[in-house]
């Protein structure tokens, strides 16, 4: 019997190059996603709806239009099927973030129901419905390091590219929406994000929404400036269009330090001690 359950692994831009704002109003990037070990849980039930727990469930009440409702929905459109039963939702990550959230918990309800009613997770019919969820559906759907470009939702495979390196996750707890940030982008093209090894292509590249962002909410800037500070950092950057910030580092000794040094410092932070999936 497949397994009632799948992990909405928490998403990941090492880098995030924002190319040009296009005349519909969407911008093109190039991005390198990486996916963690770690995120939200979800899990298939018989009872028909979706119910959400976890810390995080109540930035979500009241939502109807939830994207796992949506995600269903769609399956079954697409497929010409019923999709009996419901979800359950173990929200652990923020909410309005930076990795994923939505987008990571509406892709493992497509895997869920894709391996229940036979269907190829990675194949072209299931990624173009993900991306009609929207442009990080499909990199979250295949939950491994890829290449996106376009609105994000262009992607390139690449494989076992990233060593399982420690990161840590930190989030101040606030809120931010993308569209204000994407606004914020002064339209500035600072160039390509390189070709070639994948880790290397993350520390030579930037995230091109961390300076609006940091206009937006300056407690970014003090967040990346903590992460970077800690020994045995390899790279300190905001994610997506933020709050959360990341670091990668060299072991997971030097992580669990940078998590216990920042856990006292800034209490009110949210953190999470993962790793490269």
């Amino acid at each position: 019997m497949a397994a009632r359950f799948e992990t909405a692994y928490a998403k990941l831009n090492l880098a995030l190059h924002v190319r040009a704002r296009e005349p519909d109003g969407y911008h093109r990037i190039e991005t390198l996603f990486a996916f963690c070990a770690d995120g939200d849980r979800l899990e298939r039930t018989d009872v028909p709806g979706l119910a959400i727990d976890g810390p995080f469930a109540g930035a979500l009440e009241g939502d109807g239009d939830n994207l796992v409702t949506r995600a269903a929905y769609a399956f079954a459109r697409r497929f010409g099927i019923a999709v009996a039963g419901g979800f359950r939702l173990n929200k652990v990550l923020p909410v309005a973030a930076g990795i994923g959230g939505g987008s990571a918990d509406a892709a493992a309800a497509l895997r869920l129901l894709a391996r229940e009613h036979g269907a190829d997770p990675a194949g072209e019919p299931l990624l173009a419905l993900a991306a009609e969820l929207g442009a990080d559906v499909p990199a979250c759907l295949l939950s491994v390091p890829t290449r996106g470009t376009g609105r994000g939702d262009r992607l390139v495979p690449l494989g076992h590219s990233l060593p399982p390196l420690p990161v840590l996750l930190v989030n101040p707890r606030r809120p931010l929406a993308t569209g204000p940030v994407f606004a914020a982008w002064d339209r500035v093209d600072r160039g390509a994000l390189a070709q070639g090894d994948a880790l290397a292509a993350a520390l030579a590249g930037r995230n091109d929404l961390e300076p609006p962002a940091r206009a937006l909410l300056p407690v970014i800037g003090e967040v990346v400036a903590r992460l970077a500070a800690q020994p045995g950092v390899r790279l300190a950057r905001m994610s997506g269009s933020g709050a959360t910030c990341f670091a990668l580092f060299d072991d997971d000794g030097a992580r669990n330090g940078a998590a216990a040094a920042i856990a006292a410092a800034e209490p009110g932070w949210w953190l999470l001690p993962t790793r490269l999936r």
